[in-house]
């Protein structure tokens, strides 16, 4: 005779999965535009060239005085950000070493962004020092239309910085609305 097991266990359930949905702020998906596909390894097909007036230009001239405010660009109506974004750091950067007026930086930015790298403390690693600063590989990232995220490695005297900013189309150009140095 064996003696009496004593009772099992009640056994632990597993927590039940909760779905939660993140909204993210992109805009709505419009289904007449065509999905494009971009296979791993290839970058997306740039937009075709539509020539023509800027959007809003002819607005603009049958009332000039009727809105001055600046108009948002589509990715279509940009220049290449790569290019755009070389030029804002390099700028940016050349500014902040003393080897470029301030006033450069005028068309580049935002009237805020100008007034903070005009009034902000410079790094010092920008200040001290005559070698020349360059500017490495710049790796753009586009969250939305009209809008692209740079980042580059700049190196002086043997040391690495990064640096990041943000573009964003106005009134057919890129403008910088925020810079990061490191």
């Amino acid at each position: 005779m064996t003696a009496p097991s004593p009772p099992a266990a009640p056994q632990a359930r597993p927590a039940a999965l909760h779905v939660v949905v993140v909204r993210t702020p992109q805009p709505p998906v419009d289904a007449s535009v065509p999905v494009r596909l971009v296979l791993p390894g290839r970058s997306a097909p740039r937009p075709r060239h539509r020539p023509g007036p800027r959007p809003g230009a002819a607005a603009r001239a049958a009332a000039p005085d009727a809105d001055f405010a600046p108009v948002l660009s589509t990715r279509g109506d940009l220049p290449d950000p790569r290019d755009a974004g070389r030029r804002v750091i390099t700028t940016v950067l050349e500014t902040l070493a003393g080897r470029r007026p301030l006033t450069q930086l005028g068309g580049l930015t935002v009237p805020g962004v100008f007034a903070a790298l005009s009034a902000g403390r410079r790094p010092r690693w920008c200040v001290e020092g005559t070698s020349p600063i360059v500017v490495g590989a710049v790796h753009v990232c586009e969250p939305v239309d009209g809008v692209a995220e740079v980042s580059a490695v700049a190196r002086r005297a043997g040391r690495a910085h990064a640096v990041a900013a943000r573009l964003e189309g106005i009134d057919g150009r890129w403008r910088c609305t925020a810079v990061q140095i490191g």
